[in-house]
């Protein structure tokens, strides 16, 4: 099944835009080929509030959500991970409305650093983060008049959370499920394995409506995420293949793989193809020279 991405998009930057009964949608202005047009942040309720991913550190967008909350209480601060464009603005939420925040911990890795290993996307993680409630699987959490359920969905970072709004069929699917593109899996943050059982796992839940972390809403999320599940197995293919036609390292895949992708992009597409080959390695379909790594070598089993 080929996917169709749905890039058509309005970040009404500065409003709060209703996308389901009581859930509204404020967009931060923070526009990059990783993010598309901003971060969603979501408030949920009507009297008291919930706050789901405030967004990165941006006066703009912190007046914004102030003057949409409008006065009124807000009981809990929700973090779907711990990447900069989703979860610095929550410590300024939460001395502002003395709301605790809740996510699943800490940024943390997939699997430990590697001998000489730099990680790439220290950047972009928030290392700062600490959340007050450290959110178990499938734990509900239950506000005025919304109850929200905690999903880990690690593959993405290895913290990473969906939270299910109970009794409406909505999901808020954060980073790991988004129209306008594939989620971006990057060791050692995040795990191909990991991504594809989480995958699976939204599989069976039967959402009719996800809500996600940039871009707009999946209306059609069973048969939009069964092509994601394809996507990523002809991506495995198609790094197969070229190591059949004699590519050994990660630059000469993506050269090819990724020619009509915007070079902008080719880091991160090298880390997608390193996520692939680690999954690869370890279910014994591809040989590496030593462990694998961005600049290692590869080879078909």
């Amino acid at each position: 099944m080929a996917i169709e991405f749905d890039t058509h998009f309005e970040p009404a930057y500065g409003m709060a835009v209703e996308v389901a009964p009581g859930v509204r949608r404020m967009t931060a202005n923070n526009p990059s080929p990783f993010t598309f047009h901003g971060t969603n942040t979501y408030l949920v309720g009507r009297e008291t509030l919930a706050v789901i991913d405030p967004g990165p550190e941006d006066e703009a967008h912190y007046i914004a959500l102030m003057k949409a909350i409008g006065g009124r209480p807000v009981s809990h601060i929700f973090v779907s991970h711990t990447h900069r464009d989703h979860s610095p603005l929550a410590a300024r939420l939460k001395a502002e409305t003395g709301a605790p925040v809740l996510a699943e911990g800490p940024h943390k890795a997939a699997r430990p650093l590697r001998i000489g290993e730099i990680n790439p996307l220290d950047a972009s993680a928030d290392l700062d983060f600490h959340p007050d409630v450290a959110l178990a699987d499938n734990e509900l959490t239950e506000g005025d008049g919304w109850a929200l359920r905690a999903i880990h969905t690690p593959g993405h970072t290895a913290n990473h959370l969906v939270f299910a709004l109970e009794g409406t069929g909505i999901l808020f699917s954060a980073d790991h499920v988004m129209a306008w593109a594939t989620s971006i899996v990057a060791p050692p943050d995040g795990a191909m394995s990991d991504y594809m059982a989480s995958l699976d796992r939204l599989l069976e839940r039967q959402d009719r409506l996800l809500l996600p972390g940039h871009g707009g809403p999946v209306a059609n999320p069973q048969p939009f995420m069964r092509g994601l599940r394809t996507h990523r197995k002809m991506r495995e293919r198609a790094i197969l293949e070229r190591l059949k036609a004699g590519d050994r390292t990660i630059p000469e895949m993506v050269r090819a793989i990724y020619r009509d992708t915007d070079p902008r992009l080719h880091g991160a597409a090298g880390l997608s193809v390193l996520a692939h080959l680690e999954d690869l390695v370890a279910r014994g379909r591809v040989q590496a020279e030593g462990q694998p790594s961005i600049d290692g070598i590869f080879m078909p089993t």
